[in-house]
């Protein structure tokens, strides 16, 4: 793919969308910063800076203090900043497949970078700079305009979409690598180490921190510690790469020759129902129809490998898939793990709640050619969830005992909705 013609298809995208973003709110200009370089409190040390998703998404720049300006019937102007400097490498700047989407100037200083801005008339600035920007006499980060943006990016563009398409590739080869560690027999920390030299990347790239959980931390969504020292019987992988800001978000279970036959059986029916879900994504339908049918597919899992005892309509009527898959089934995705607006009602703002029962599904809008969001089904054994219930003939609790050593699953793809249909970028490239 030819990322400079992409990207100045883009860049053309994101100015439109901004301009007519500024007519609708009442501005005259838009200044995006970087952001600011955060320090810990007490301390010199910094944590890795993640620019303003906002700047992120118009320019690939890293780095803090920057800032675009977007004016109606002009290029969009970038204001470097470049601070005179020797106790870091700073990589040298030169022209790359986006820098002829900008007017480029540069200025040694934050405050620098502000003054470049110039006169805009009445100007509206996104970023956290807020005392920076103030000074400059910019309205500091207005909801309206905030909001329509959010909206906007939701819809990704040609360019984005091969930007997460690169970030999966890597992505992959991560996973292969990091399940071949697994097979023999490595502890989470040597499987994360075979993620991260499969993918080529190092750890600060990572667009959020390894879930590598052998076993019974399966059963933990967030488990991040990599204590377990190997030779598990189950893995349980959702890691990602990024890829020009964007960050593809992909989870496997995988099972050991020594794990139980039946948990086996229990993956492949999640890896089967999970591609059934996947299958529904087209333009049109709510997100909340996939959630609410994944509840479903799971509900007829659980009582069709005998886990629970009771039939699948009391199953969905008493709430015991949410014992199982306590999580949503996937949210939005791109320069963001968890992108913004996926709650969002409409384009001017308003909040579009899940439905009663499901609080943490992240994504309840109706699908729209351009989205990109993951679809990510599991079933878990958590003794918190489970323990309320033990009183209960419905669990066959012989059988969830035996299973629960294994933690749990999770199968998670990136999908992108597509005019007629959808394209699932994960599996073009990890198919199983």
């Amino acid at each position: 793919m030819d990322l400079s013609r992409l990207f100045q298809d883009h860049i053309a995208t994101m100015t439109k969308r901004a301009s007519a973003t500024l007519a609708e709110t009442g501005f005259d200009a838009l200044v995006l910063g970087a952001g600011t370089q955060m320090v810990y409190y007490a301390d010199d040390m910094e944590p890795p800076f993640r620019s303003n998703p906002h700047f992120a998404s118009f320019c690939p720049l890293k780095g803090p203090h920057h800032a675009i300006v977007v004016k109606p019937g002009s290029k969009p102007r970038l204001i470097r900043w470049a601070p005179k400097d020797y106790w870091y490498e700073r990589a040298p700047f030169a022209a790359d497949f986006w820098t002829s989407g900008f007017e480029i100037d540069e200025a040694d200083t934050a405050e620098g970078v502000f003054k470049k801005t110039g006169a805009l008339g009445r100007a509206a600035f996104v970023g956290d700079d807020t005392a920076g920007a103030a000074a400059a006499g910019l309205t500091l980060n207005p909801e309206a305009l905030i909001k329509r943006m959010d909206w906007d990016r939701a819809i990704k563009t040609a360019y984005e979409v091969e930007c997460l398409s690169r970030a999966t590739v890597a992505g992959a080869k991560g996973h292969t690598a990091a399940r071949e560690a697994f097979l023999a027999g490595q502890s989470e920390l040597a499987i994360h180490h075979a993620f991260v030299k499969g993918a080529g990347c190092t750890d600060d790239a990572l667009p959020y921190p390894t879930i590598v959980c052998l076993d019974a931390k399966a059963a933990i969504l967030h488990y991040h510690a990599k204590r377990a020292t190997g030779s598990g019987r189950l893995l349980l992988l959702d890691a990602g790469v990024s890829d020009l800001g964007y960050g593809c978000d992909i989870t496997r279970t995988s099972a050991a020759p020594a794990c139980d036959p039946k948990f086996k059986a229990l993956i492949e029916a999640v890896d089967k129902l999970q591609l059934e879900l996947c299958a529904m994504v087209k333009p049109g339908p709510s997100y909340i129809d996939i959630h609410l049918e994944a509840h479903r597919k799971i509900g007829a899992v659980l009582v069709g490998q005998g886990i629970l005892k009771c039939s699948l309509e009391a199953t969905i009527e008493k709430g015991y898939t949410s014992v199982f898959f306590p999580h949503g089934v996937g949210h939005h995705l791109g320069i963001q793990v968890h992108d913004i607006g996926g709650r969002q009602k409409a384009r001017e703002g308003g909040v579009l709640p899940p439905p009663p029962g499901h609080p943490y599904l992240r994504n309840t809008r109706v699908m729209e050619t351009g989205h990109v969001f993951t679809i990510e089904p599991g079933i878990y054994f958590v003794e918190m969830l489970l323990e309320p219930f033990r009183g209960s003939q419905d669990f066959n609790w012989p059988l969830i005992d035996q299973l629960a050593p294994y933690g749990g699953i999770r199968v998670e793809d990136n999908v992108l909705v597509t005019a007629h249909g959808h394209r699932n970028l994960t599996r073009e490239h990890l198919p199983n």
